[in-house]
């Protein structure tokens, strides 16, 4: 999405898309997190929230929604958020730098096994 398709998009409708919210609370939503489809779009859903299930068949980044969408990020996240909470989607975070690496000597067993194929 470039800046004038943001400058030129409605905010009235963009309020309504959100419920007037401006902020997705919780989940820890980034541009990487993948969201995939739990279940098929209902009746009477919202437009949006049918366009993201029907593109989250498979796993698809946030930034992707977005893109895809035409849609700010922070629109995407809110109504994400809503297909989370709802249990329609489900967000798989990538792992963390924080996480802990694989021990050294299992690695250069690993590596040893490898290369005995």
């Amino acid at each position: 999405m470039n800046p004038r398709d943001v400058a030129d998009e409605d905010p009235d409708r963009l309020y309504t898309v959100t419920g007037g919210r401006s902020r997705a609370d919780g989940h820890g939503l980034d541009l990487v997190t993948l969201i995939v489809s739990e279940s098929a779009p209902a009746a009477g859903s919202q437009s949006e929230h049918v366009r993201i299930l029907r593109i989250c068949r498979d796993p698809t980044s946030v930034v992707e929604l977005s893109s895809e969408l035409a849609l700010p990020v922070s629109v995407v996240k809110i109504l994400l958020t809503d297909l989370i909470d709802t249990g329609r989607a489900s967000a798989r975070h990538p792992s963390s730098a924080g996480d802990p690496l694989p021990d050294t000597e299992f690695l250069r067993k690993v590596l040893v096994g490898l290369r005995k194929l």
